[in-house]
C-alpha cells in the first residue's frame, strides 16, 4: 500500500518518510526551474563588456523580470555559445511566423501570407514583408532569411544550434528578390516551415541580419553586443542599451517597424530590466514588495504565499490552485532500457504499478497540480488524438497503480524479497532504483515517488546531484525524471523524440532518452514525419505507434509540468491567463515580444 493517503498533507507524507529534514526538501519547497534548461555558460562570460550610457526610467514605466543568472553577459548573437534567449533576449528578435499553443493561431510576422509548398513537398516559396526592418534602418529581406538558413547548414557551423538540422533537411535556400525567398530540401519536407521557421514556446530558428554576419570571419565567436554601434542588430520591439552580470536592460524601440506598419501595438513598457533569479525566498519577499513584476514560475508552496501576501499578484488561473498552466513538458519517469532489469518491459509495467501519480499531486505538488497519462502536454489541438486513443490506453493503462500487480509480476520473473523487503535478483543483489533528477525541477515530486517505489519493493531514493543531467546523458542512470518536450499542435514531435536515431550507447553523451529501440516504431515516424503538420492521415499512424509505446512502456508519464508564473499588476496589465490565453505566459519563450505588445500600463 502506499506510504500514506491522497489527502494527506506534504509535511506528514515528510515525517513519516523521514524526508523531513533533508536538503532535498528544502529544494522541493522553494526551488524553481529554468526549464527547459537552457544553454550552458559560455567560455567568455569574465571578459569586459561594453557599458551603454542609458536614460532615467521611472519604476512604473519599466517592467522588473528575475530569470537566471548573469553569466551570458554580452552574448547577443544567437549562434554564439553561451547565447540564453530566455534571460529577456528573446525581445529583440522576430521569426517569419508566431504561433500561439493554446489558441492554436499562427500569425504571419516577418512572412507576408503562408508558404507555398510544391505538390512533392520538396520546396517552399515564402514571402517576406516589404515594410519590415532592421533596428540600423537597413531593409529586412528575404536575403536575411536565405543567409541564415544556408549558414546554418555550412559545415563549418556544426556547433550552431540547429545547424544538424539543416545539414539534414536543407538542399539550399536563395533570395529569389528582395521579398521571396526559396528553400530546396533534400527529401520531402512538408513541416520544415512550422518545425523550424515558427516561433512557437522555445522552439524556433533565430534570424540574422546579413549586411552583419556575412562580414564576420568567426561566426560562432562573434558576441555582437556594443552599445556604442547600436548591436545587436534586431527586428522585435525592444534593443539591449545596457548589461552587466546583474542587470540587463532593454529599452524599447519607438521606431519599431510592426508597430508603424501597424500590425502591433507598441508595448507597454518603456524599458524591461531583468535580473538575475537568485533564489526562490529572496524573488518572493521582492514580488510581494513590488520590486518584480513577474520571475521564473515558483513552487506551489511559494507561489501561494507570494499570491496571499499581495493582492496584487495574479496568476493564470488568477489566485487560486493550481497558480499556473500546463506547460509543453510533461515530466515522465523514464527507464534505461539498454540494461537490466529495464531492458523488461515487464519490470518497467511493475514499476508503473507502484506509482501513485494522484498522491504525487495531492502531496508533492499541494493539490497545485495534474498527473499524467501519456508522454504530450494537454493541450487542445491534440485532444483529438487523446480521444481516439483512449481505447487503447483502456488496454494499456499507465495510471494503474495497483502494488499487488507490482508483485505479481516481480515474482513471475523470478526476483524475491530480502529481509528489508527489497527486491533481488537470483544472486541476492538489490535491484538499483535509484532515481535522478534535476535540483529544483523534481525535488517536490521526486522523493515521493521514490518513497512509492521503495514501499513497493524497489530499493528507490530520489537523488539530484550536481552531475544528474550528465548521468541521464550517457546512461549511468538507470531511472530518471525528466520532461518531454516537443508535442504543441501535433503529437509527430514528441513522437519523433522516441526514435533510435537518439539513442546512444550506454558510457556515451547523448541526447535525454530511454535507449529504447523499436523498427516497428521508428517506420511508423518515419512515415509520419512525411505528412504536413495536422494531416489527417496523422492519426492511424499515431494509435499505430502509440500502441507500441504503450505496450513497451520505455518511460512512463508521471505528472504534467505546471508553469506557476507570478504576475504584478500593481504596474502593468494584459497578463495572458485562462480568460485571454492568447500565448502560453512564460516570458522566457521566443513568443516574448507578442506578450509584451499585450501589456499596458496600469497607472493609465
Amino acid at each position: 500500500m502506499s506510504p500514506m493517503s491522497p489527502d494527506g498533507s506534504r509535511r506528514d507524507f515528510l515525517k513519516l518518510t523521514g524526508l523531513a529534514t533533508s536538503g532535498l526538501v528544502l529544494a522541493a519547497a522553494c526551488g524553481t526551474p529554468e526549464a527547459p534548461p537552457g544553454p550552458q555558460p559560455s567560455q567568455t562570460s569574465s571578459r569586459p563588456v561594453p557599458r551603454g550610457k542609458p536614460k532615467s526610467v521611472p519604476r512604473e514605466k519599466t517592467l522588473m523580470l528575475a530569470n537566471g543568472d548573469g553569466s551570458d553577459v554580452g552574448i547577443c548573437n544567437p549562434y554564439a555559445s553561451g547565447f540564453n534567449h530566455q534571460r529577456g533576449l528573446a525581445a529583440m528578435f522576430e521569426p517569419l511566423y508566431f504561433y500561439s499553443a493554446f489558441t492554436g493561431e499562427t500569425i504571419p510576422w516577418l512572412a507576408d501570407g503562408q508558404p507555398t509548398y510544391t505538390s512533392d513537398n520538396t520546396k517552399v516559396t515564402i514571402k517576406t514583408r516589404k515594410d519590415a526592418s532592421w533596428s540600423d534602418g537597413k531593409p529586412f529581406t528575404a536575403g536575411d532569411v536565405a543567409f541564415t538558413l544556408t549558414m546554418l547548414k555550412d559545415k563549418k557551423n556544426t556547433a550552431m544550434a540547429y545547424s544538424a538540422d539543416m545539414r539534414e533537411w536543407v538542399k539550399s535556400a536563395r533570395a529569389v528578390d528582395d521579398n521571396t525567398v526559396e528553400i530546396s530540401f533534400t527529401k520531402p519536407a512538408p513541416r520544415f516551415v512550422f518545425d523550424y521557421l515558427y516561433m512557437k514556446n522555445d522552439l524556433g530558428i533565430f534570424l540574422v541580419p546579413e549586411h552583419i554576419f556575412s562580414q564576420q570571419k568567426k561566426l560562432t565567436e562573434f558576441l555582437f553586443y556594443d552599445p556604442a554601434k547600436k548591436w545587436p542588430v534586431v527586428t522585435g520591439p525592444y534593443q539591449m542599451v545596457d548589461w552587466t552580470n546583474q542587470r540587463r536592460l532593454l529599452d524599447r524601440r519607438d521606431d519599431w517597424w510592426a508597430s508603424k506598419a501597424g500590425i502591433a501595438q507598441q508595448p507597454g513598457p518603456e524599458r524591461v530590466i531583468v535580473v538575475p533569479f537568485t533564489d526562490p525566498t529572496n524573488t518572493a519577499q521582492r514580488l510581494i514588495n513590488n520590486e518584480l513584476d513577474s520571475s521564473l514560475d515558483l513552487r506551489p508552496p511559494v507561489i501561494k504565499q507570494v499570491v496571499k501576501e499581495n493582492p496584487k499578484i495574479v496568476t493564470w488561473s488568477g489566485r487560486s490552485a493550481p497558480y499556473g498552466y500546463i506547460d509543453w513538458w510533461p515530466q515522465s519517469l523514464f527507464f534505461n532500457c539498454a540494461v537490466p532489469p529495464y531492458n523488461d518491459p515487464h519490470v518497467r509495467r511493475a514499476v508503473n504499478h507502484a506509482i501513485d501519480r494522484d498522491q504525487l499531486v495531492s502531496v508533492g505538488y499541494e493539490g497545485a497540480g495534474t498527473i499524467s497519462q501519456l508522454p504530450f502536454p494537454n493541450f487542445p489541438p491534440l485532444q483529438k488524438y487523446f480521444d481516439a486513443l483512449q481505447p487503447t490506453l483502456d488496454r494499456y493503462p499507465t495510471n494503474a497503480h495497483d502494488p499487488a500487480k507490482t508483485e505479481q509480476i516481480m515474482k513471475s520473473k523470478g526476483f524475491t524479497k530480502d529481509n528489508q523487503n527489497l527486491w533481488v535478483d537470483k544472486s541476492g543483489k538489490r535491484l538499483d532504483a535509484t532515481i535522478y533528477g534535476l535540483q529544483d525541477l523534481t525535488t517536490d515530486y521526486g522523493p515521493i515517488l521514490a518513497e512509492q517505489l521503495r514501499a513497493a519493493g524497489f530499493n528507490a531514493s530520489h537523488q539530484a546531484p550536481s552531475d544528474s543531467y550528465t548521468r541521464i546523458a550517457d546512461g549511468s542512470a538507470k531511472l530518471f525524471l525528466f520532461g518531454f518536450a516537443g508535442a504543441i499542435a501535433d503529437p509527430y514531435p514528441s513522437l519523433e523524440l522516441m526514435h533510435s536515431r537518439h539513442v546512444s550507447k550506454v558510457g556515451v553523451q547523448g541526447d535525454v532518452s530511454s535507449r529504447w529501440k523499436n523498427a516497428d516504431y521508428d517506420k511508423i515516424v518515419e512515415r509520419m514525419s512525411g505528412l504536413p503538420v495536422g494531416d489527417p492521415g496523422e492519426l492511424p499512424l499515431f494509435l499505430q505507434a502509440m500502441e507500441i509505446y504503450l505496450k513497451n512502456l520505455p518511460h512512463t508519464p508521471v505528472v504534467q509540468w505546471l508553469h506557476r508564473i507570478p504576475y504584478n499588476t500593481t504596474y502593468w496589465t494584459g497578463w495572458p491567463d485562462k480568460s485571454d490565453p492568447y500565448l502560453p505566459g512564460a516570458f522566457w519563450f521566443k513568443t516574448l515580444p507578442l506578450e509584451l505588445s499585450h501589456l499596458k500600463s496600469a497607472k493609465g
